[in-house]
């Protein structure tokens, strides 16, 4: 595409130079800048990328889009606009044809539940035999191919084109994980949704929103961008039982589907059974009622395969062909998953970080804890810390308490478990400043029949340390290896 005609509908803009080139690709990242490029400089927290306008230069990129005037040598045309990330996000929608609009778009929002909802969506259409797209947490998924990536929302050059990718592979359908800080930062500006989907409300990430009423705002951004225009067939999924629903209803014109299973709903579970394997449950919709046998373990995962199964739905499957798939369904990576079922432990990974996730992961675990129950939580460095006495509360309704830290970051993990031991109360927990430390002391504390559960992290590969430089760290890997030292087991050598 020429440039004159993917800057055509930027009418606020100073050019310096001819648009009469040939472009090809859009960037943020001065490492990707080339001929054929555009790259868009922007202001970041920590870096001012405006200074690498030269060294795009240098490597051949011949067009920059920048906020003021930029001293460069070289065969460049300057495009200068007051804000850079909005016109990046504007024409890497127009350069790849507006990819969003070529496929059903889930966004998937909430405090906790966005990986496993959005998975669980995935998952659905590929067991239907459908092309399929994730992003989110656990990276970008095409079918079954996977690649890992840095945020969950990333920004909006690269969230574009992960989406136009979708679109090439054949993919039918693209489900998002939709984080506040995506939504806030304008992210996800320009991508056309067509199902937004709310799990639930609780305190976190006050370090940056600063408080809870901005904070939930920033989730309804969601809502509000599914647009008014009532011609398309667009529908709004959210959870009953969580109050904030009340008010996302109020921000977007289109159907609203309500899931639940303490309050009325339109999608309720009912006569629920569960077990560390799975649960089942009747689940009653408008058309009808099905029994459900779900992989998933707790309420809470229930409320999340709720969520999935009415967002698929709404596209226009019916039920029963849904209900068939579910039983099939694989664990959500690193989300309530039981490690190794033939150990004589129960262990189990689980990504909860919040005073919520906490109190819901212990409610699934606890009616299958046979001994004792041996919870292992860490908190954050450079986050809010109000909530992290609470989350040590909620932590020692377990038997036994391991606090550690979790991506420490230029935090002093002392500081970070002293704050979690602050709302111990029992005096039947330790401090581990080394979170490995802590796994290797949890298994060495179990006994058979005990259920040891490492919370905080699932299977994220990193530990964030001092500078920001990740250091690799997996719980499940450090875990399985403790475990089978003590108690034997483990893959057998070729």
């Amino acid at each position: 595409m020429k440039a004159n005609e993917l800057f055509e509908k930027i009418k606020s803009k100073q050019v310096l130079g001819s648009l009469d080139r040939e472009i090809t690709d859009i960037t943020t990242d001065s490492r990707t800048a080339e001929e054929g490029s555009v790259f868009v400089a922007t202001k970041g927290y920590t870096v001012d990328s405006h200074k690498f306008c030269q060294d795009v230069v240098n490597q051949g990129c011949k067009l920059i889009v920048v906020e003021s005037e930029q001293e460069v040598e070289g065969d460049v045309t300057q495009v200068i606009v007051p804000k850079t990330r909005r016109v990046a996000s504007l024409i890497v929608h127009k350069l790849y044809n507006y990819p969003s609009e070529q496929l059903t778009t889930y966004g998937v929002t909430g405090t906790n539940g966005k990986t496993s909802i959005a998975t669980m969506i995935h998952q659905i259409h590929r067991k239907l035999g459908k092309g399929s797209a994730y992003l989110g947490t656990n990276g970008f998924q095409i079918n079954e191919t996977v690649t890992k990536g840095e945020n969950t929302t990333p920004e909006t050059v690269t969230l574009t084109k992960k989406i136009h990718e979708a679109v090439e592979a054949g993919a039918e359908s693209m489900t998002l994980e939709v984080s506040s800080h995506g939504l806030a930062l304008g992210r996800l500006s320009g991508v056309e949704f067509d199902v937004a989907i709310f799990s639930n409300l609780t305190q976190d990430h006050l370090d940056f929103h600063g408080t809870m009423e901005a904070y939930g705002h920033a989730k309804s951004l969601l809502f509000s961008q599914l647009g008014e225009d009532l011609r398309k067939e667009k529908f709004a999924v959210v959870n009953a039982d969580d109050d904030f629903s009340e008010y996302l209803t109020s921000v977007t014109p289109y159907e609203v589907f309500t899931y639940g299973i303490h309050r009325p709903a339109q999608f309720k579970a009912e006569r629920i059974q569960e077990s560390l394997t799975g649960a089942s449950f009747d689940f009653v919709t408008p058309d009808g009622t099905f029994h459900v046998d779900s992989p998933y373990v707790g309420k809470f995962n229930i409320s999340n395969i709720m969520a999935a199964m009415t967002a698929v739905w709404g596209t226009g499957t019916p039920m029963q062909e849904i209900v068939d798939v579910v039983s099939q369904l694989e664990p959500v990576e690193g989300r309530l998953e039981v490690l190794d079922p033939s150990l004589p432990i129960d262990l189990i990974i689980d990504y909860a970080h919040t005073t919520d996730g906490i109190e819901k992961l212990i409610d699934a675990v606890k009616p299958f804890v046979k001994q004792k129950l041996i919870f292992l939580i860490g908190m954050a460095g450079e986050r809010d810390l109000t909530k992290t006495p609470e989350m040590g509360k909620q932590a020692s309704r377990a038997d036994y308490v391991i606090f550690t830290p979790d991506n420490p970051a230029n935090d002093d993990p002392k500081m970070l478990t002293a704050e979690l031991a602050k709302g111990a109360t029992h005096d039947n927990y330790v401090e581990y400043t080394d979170r490995a430390e802590g796994i290797r002391h949890a298994i060495d504390v179990a006994e058979p029949g005990d259920t040891v559960v490492l919370a905080s992290k699932g299977r994220e590969p990193y530990q964030i340390m001092p500078g920001h430089v990740k250091v690799p760290h997996r719980d499940d890997l450090i875990g399985l290896e403790a475990a089978y030292k003590k108690f034997g087991g483990g893959p057998s050598e070729d």
